[in-house]
């Protein structure tokens, strides 16, 4: 591609701001007054002005955990496009028909503050407040729909969303094979959507894996940090490389490429062509400091069956929280004998701080403690091995996995056996 001077386009309204669509199960839903009175009994909630227009649009200042919002919202019409759903979530049929069908919704809408993950937690707890009978939630900014009950659970829960629940990662694949890999969601976060350039369908998944990592590194970066400028350890390959990730604007980083069949300047004319940027790789030292950039293609024949991503501190214990907080899932489950339990456990180092997390199969719960039997060889823990078996409080547990006869739950898909 000849090099020329591209422009990023200005940020979306749905990009500047996050805005989710709350879908209620009845299409008579009317924004009253009393609406103010369900946002101000949220946890944490404090109404410090509002001004409900004679269009029925309201505005409500707040403040949340130390930090001022100012939430718009009101009533219209909804059309949910077919591709926003099943992004990581799962729907039974009548919820699709409903979903599909539904002509109603309250829009809210907010900037988010420097924690994003607690705004991002506030405007579902307000869609919730706005919306008891929820059917669901349309993520405009992350382009996706969000099941009522995950919503609920998520709202009614002490622990922070993830920040992988914020963002969806899409793929394109072309006729040739070739896979386009982008982000809706990061922007609304004050940070840059990602991409990946001609990706095939045989190495998509660990691009995504990649992709997904890094959007999780950025939102979980706690001080300031320029992805365009600097770079990110995120991984390692079975061989050993380190995953060191990058990234520059989709203005300079097409230019990057001889010839795209995705996301090139025509798939450009009317989206993803504004604060996105293209994820590059340096595999050295030495490329960091010069600045040499490689495709993520140079990885394609060393990814091997199971490269090692990384997550924050943050995310593990956030992860480890949300196991606990809803344990007694597990204890359900676990009475019905056909599901096989993994218990995720962090084992202490011998001679160093820190854990080893891995995962144990559950045998036996007596009250507050089980007996688990390893099922695999620990890296740098000798005194344990493959089948063993011992006895675990609720305190050691730092994940855990129920394989049902349809799906597998995991903390963070609870809804999918809530009654």
């Amino acid at each position: 591609m000849k090099k020329r001077k591209l422009i990023e386009a200005p940020l979306g309204y749905w990009e500047e701001k996050s805005y989710m669509l709350a879908i209620p199960k009845n299409e008579e839903y009317k924004l009253t007054k009393q609406d103010i009175e369900r946002i101000s009994k949220i946890e944490n909630v404090k109404v410090k002005d509002t001004n409900f227009s004679t269009e029925g649009f309201l505005t409500v200042k707040l403040e949340y955990e130390d930090e001022d919002y100012e939430v718009g919202i009101f009533p219209g019409p909804v059309s949910v496009p077919g591709y926003y759903l099943n992004k990581n979530f799962l729907f039974k049929e009548e919820e699709i028909d409903a979903i599909l069908s539904a002509k109603s919704s309250v829009t809210i809408f907010m900037e988010f503050k420097k924690d994003v993950k607690k705004a991002y937690h506030l405007q579902l707890k307000i869609a919730v407040a706005l919306v008891p009978d929820l059917l669901a939630v349309l993520d405009e900014s992350a382009e996706r729909v969000l099941p009522a009950k995950w919503v609920i659970l998520q709202a009614q829960s002490k622990v922070l969303p993830s920040s992988r629940d914020m963002f969806v990662v899409q793929a394109i694949e072309g006729k040739d094979g070739k896979v386009w890999l982008h982000t809706h969601g990061l922007c609304r976060c004050h940070t840059t959507e990602l991409e990946i350039l001609d990706s095939t369908k045989e190495n998509s998944q660990n691009h995504y894996n990649l992709l997904s990592t890094y959007a999780m590194f950025l939102l979980d970066k706690t001080e300031p940090f320029d992805p365009r400028t600097e770079s990110a350890y995120i991984g390692r390959l079975v061989t050993g490389y380190p995953i060191v990730a990058t990234c520059r604007s989709w203005t300079e980083g097409i230019l990057e490429y001889e010839k795209l069949s995705l996301g090139n300047l025509d798939d450009r004319q009317d989206g993803h062509n504004s604060q996105t940027s293209v994820v590059f790789l340096y595999t050295s030292e030495e490329e960091e400091k010069s600045g040499t950039l490689n495709k993520i293609s140079i990885y394609d024949d060393l990814w091997g069956d199971n490269p090692l991503f990384f997550f924050s501190d943050e995310e593990t214990e956030r992860m480890k929280a949300l196991a606990m907080e809803r344990f007694d899932t597990v204890k359900k489950l676990f009475k019905e004998k056909e599901n096989e339990i993994l218990i995720k456990i962090g084992l202490p180092f011998k001679d160093s701080d820190g854990f080893e997390h891995i995962w144990f199969e559950l045998m036996e719960i007596k009250g507050d403690k089980f007996r688990a039997k390893l099922t695999q060889e620990p890296y740098d823990i000798d005194d344990i091995h493959t089948g063993d078996e011992r006895w675990f409080e609720l305190k050691d547990v730092t994940d855990w996995i129920i394989y049902t006869r349809d799906f597998a739950v995991n903390p963070s898909n609870i809804y999918l056996v809530e009654e």
